[in-house]
């Protein structure tokens, strides 16, 4: 067959999105562009939906009936041409219930059914962003996105994979069964994921191989009567390429998946899954897994993007220190040569040089002396006065070779227009800073495509590839070295003046040069800029709009979180708390009183978002952004029943009323009486932002005062409970993903010696060998309930608590009334509390 000649050397010619066939896990029926007939279909119906003979020109609802063919129709309605695929999980049809995809693509419907999956993926998705929602660095992100998809779909290895700009993937986090070889900090040549495979990834984010040695299914007929094959590229059961299938064999990999992470709409990396044996993911987890991956990509953009403004200010601001000291330095060339140590900040390098009237002064790894004459005169031909960068010096110059170690990428910046003087980057060659992980002898079976696809040989081609190259100079650091270019032409042109006694004309060009500088590097600025999924205003930066609406989303999770824990509503003093809490600046600043009101479930929400606007406002521009500010919030029950609350700011920057509506401002001011059929009124005073607030009575209850003057704790510290780091703690819990949130806020509170089970079998087992200081006992269990480990606790004088996500405890036997009970979602706050006191009590008197 033509595939058995694919290897290396040409996977990127072949054409993976028109195999003719399918995995087998589920089937494939190809329709017109109404949805009408069917033209094509994959060759094992009978295996999936029960029928035994071609379906080729029969109308769809013979096949699956007419209310499933009905509902199929209106999706295709909808449906937009190369979009991405419709999902109906459970669809009922006259062959059973299925799970199916429906894409549009070069006027083809194609319909895909697999067996019914169970799950919620809007439920799954959640908890997974949630633990990511608010990670600011985005090494830990990566890091905490690997673990969490582990723990949520149970592949035994997965991997962040980050391209690198040729193409090479490098394993940036890795999350694995612990008996697997680790990848972390490999490096992978562009061959192991082809250009036409990336292509894919960025069509369609969710790629599942359910079984390598899978036999593939046909689709009939292959060729339609117009000499074309059918399209895959949008189709979830795409079989898999034989040359990807062989290189997943020479890694012991039976089945994976991957979850594509996009940035700015192009392929940034992969979320790879591995397992060791045939696994197939059901569409509920899929979908989790794809919304995941959404949120994932979105955040990493904000934080790449909130990198890269860090970059350019620090870039700004080195250069406007050079420019302050230069305007007053009788000898430029010294400060050059004193400042080159400060240069190399300005972007990742490992060196700096500086060629000035002959003389060659260095910082960092660079080349010898002797080598600089001819690398000045080749930059005298390609430069042209202008910023000229190369990851591969010896392509240009052979006798860079010798010192590719110490210098093989090279971005020059000329200081003259002439060919002469000029401040040169460096960075070493690739290999030299490659991480090695795993052991490189180890060796693997060979498949009837030959040798070259195992992934150690596939390496060392690589390594050939790469030798004598760096890493590529991007286009933020050409912007950065065309800035700093213009800043030292400049300088050189100032001093000129001022030797020629044209003071005057000098200081209106360093102020023309002050422009220039804030010109360029606001290009830099908006260069790097992106949008998040919205417009953004002119007046509005990115790292503004990604914090306001990462600060939006948290506080309906919060309010959401709220909801649950209250049976159906949230406490408007606990909402208030947690919003105004990171503002506070003394005990003062902040006061509430008023009382005990119990939100429901539409309100909470409501206020969320509305006292979120409030509060970041405050403490952007009102009270509580300067020392002695005070914000006083105030609240009473109304004649009418309505809960009327008031908020005043006061000591802050004088106010102005803001000149355009934007969306902060009209949430604040619509919310309330669009949703809740309340009011809402903003008063710009002078002296401070002053608001009032109606939330009418079907929305409240509301009982006595809580103690009036109430102040938000100064010192958060103060609100978590040290353990003692000795504690052992047996911790059973069926929920994974749980349970490693409470070994974070048990770590956090100083514990680190945490037993996990996940059943009351699990727990039992471990006791015989294990006596805990404490034992957190999640009830309900799924398949069963703690109680039985709790009788056991309770012979053994081991104090415990009970941990439930319900209302109520009726699920706790009346013989363990006494037990702590601590209510799920867990906070470190409560669960800390209830260990100390649980441990407390347990303690003999003296």
């Amino acid at each position: 067959m033509a595939h058995d000649t694919v290897d290396l050397t040409n996977c990127d010619r072949e054409p993976i999105h028109l195999l003719g066939s399918v995995q087998p896990h589920g089937c494939l029926l190809a329709l017109d562009a109404r949805a009408g007939k069917i033209l094509r279909h994959s060759l094992n119906l009978a295996a999936v939906i029960g029928i035994e003979t071609s379906v080729n020109g029969m109308m769809l609802e013979d096949v699956l009936g007419y209310d499933a063919a009905h509902t199929l129709r209106n999706v295709v309605a909808a449906l937009r041409e190369g979009a991405r695929p419709a999902l109906l999980q459970g669809l009922q049809t006259s062959r059973g219930s299925f799970d199916v995809a429906v894409h549009l693509y070069k006027s083809i419907v194609t319909i895909e059914l697999e067996p019914e999956s169970a799950g919620q993926p809007l439920q799954m998705a959640r908890m997974l962003i949630g633990r990511i929602s608010d990670i600011m660095e985005t090494d830990i992100l990566i890091r905490q996105a690997a673990r969490l998809v582990r723990g949520m779909l149970g592949y035994d290895r997965v991997m962040v994979y980050r391209f690198e700009e040729d193409g090479a993937g490098r394993v940036a986090a890795e999350a694995r069964r612990g008996d697997l070889e680790s990848f972390l900090g490999q490096y992978f040549p562009a061959g192991d994921i082809p250009r036409q495979a990336r292509e894919l990834y960025v069509r369609n984010t969710i790629r599942i191989i359910g079984d390598v040695d899978a036999i593939r299914v046909p689709i009939e007929p292959m060729i339609d009567m117009s000499g074309e094959p059918l399209d895959l590229s949008y189709v979830h059961l795409r079989s898999v390429s034989p040359v990807h299938c062989e290189y997943l064999r020479n890694m012991g990999v039976s089945a994976s998946m991957s979850i594509s992470i996009l940035i700015d709409g192009k392929l940034w990396g992969l979320i790879a899954c591995h397992h060791y044996q045939p696994r197939v993911l059901g569409m509920a987890h899929r979908v989790a897994a794809e919304m995941f991956g959404e949120f994932f990509s979105l955040h990493l953009q904000s934080l790449k993007q909130k990198e890269k403004l860090e970059t350019a200010s620090h870039a700004r601001a080195s250069l406007d220190r050079f420019l302050r000291i230069a305007s007053h330095h009788g000898d430029v060339g010294a400060l050059l040569k004193e400042s080159l140590a400060d240069f190399a900040t300005l972007m990742p390098c490992d060196g700096v040089g500086l060629w000035l009237n002959g003389t060659w002064t260095i910082a960092g790894s660079a080349p010898p002396a002797s080598a600089m004459p001819n690398i000045v005169r080749l930059m005298g031909t390609v430069a042209e006065g202008r910023v000229w960068a190369t990851h591969s010096l010896a392509q240009r110059l052979p006798e860079a070779e010798a010192y590719s170690a110490q210098a093989a990428g090279v971005l020059a910046v000329p200081l003259t227009q002439i060919p002469r003087d000029y401040l040169f980057f460096f960075r070493k060659e690739f290999l030299q800073t490659l991480d090695w992980a795993g052991d490189p002898t180890k060796t693997y079976e060979v498949g009837p495509l030959g040798d070259r696809l195992t992934p150690r040989k596939s390496f060392a081609i690589w390594k050939e590839t790469v030798h004598l190259q760096a890493r590529a100079w991007n286009e933020a650091e050409r912007e950065i070295a065309e800035v700093t270019r213009s800043a030292l032409v400049e300088i050189g042109l100032r001093h000129s003046e001022l030797m020629a006694e044209e003071r005057s004309r000098a200081d209106v060009r360093q102020r023309m040069l002050n422009e220039e500088l804030n010109h360029r590097v606001k290009n830099i600025l908006a260069l790097i800029k992106s949008l998040v999924s919205q417009p953004v205003g002119k007046d509005r930066g990115i790292e503004d709009y990604v914090q306001s609406l990462k600060g939006r989303i948290q506080a309906l999770s919060f309010a959401h979180d709220q909801v649950v824990r209250g049976d159906g509503g949230g406490v408007l003093s606990d909402l208030l708390d947690a919003e105004l809490t990171p503002y506070r600046q003394n005990p003062e600043s902040i006061t509430m009183s008023g009382p005990r009101v119990l939100l429901d479930s539409r309100a909470f929400s409501v206020m969320a978002l509305v006292l979120h606007e409030l509060s970041t406002n405050a403490a952007k521009y009102g009270a509580l952004s300067k020392a002695g500010g005070k914000l006083t919030i105030t609240w009473e029950e109304s004649v009418e029943g309505d809960c009327v609350m008031h908020w005043r700011e006061s000591g802050g920057p004088l106010v102005s009323p803001p000149t355009r509506i934007g969306f902060g401002t009209a949430l604040i001011d619509r919310s309330l009486p669009y949703d809740l059929g309340g009011q809402s009124s903003v008063t710009y005073a002078r002296s401070g932002v002053e608001a009032m607030f109606r939330v009418p009575a079907r929305h409240v209850v509301i009982t006595p005062a809580d103690p009036a003057g109430s102040h938000l704790d100064a010192d958060p510290s103060r609100m978590t409970t040290q353990l003692d780091p000795g504690t052992r703690v047996l911790l059973v819990e069926d929920q994974m993903l749980i349970a490693m949130d409470v070994e974070a806020m048990l770590a956090d509170a100083g514990v680190d010696h945490v037993v996990t089970a996940a059943s009351a079998l699990d727990a039992l087992t471990k006791l015989e060998t294990f006596r805990p200081d404490v034992a957190i006992l999640d009830v309900n269990l799924g398949a069963g309930t703690s109680i039985e480990v709790a009788e056991m606790l309770l012979k053994t004088a081991t104090p415990f608590l009970f941990a439930t996500g319900y209302g109520n405890s009726t699920m706790i036997p009346g013989a363990f009334a006494g037990v702590p009970v601590v209510r799920k979602p867990y906070d470190s706050i409560s669960l800390t509390r209830a260990i100390a006191a649980a441990i407390g009590a347990a303690k003999p008197e003296n």
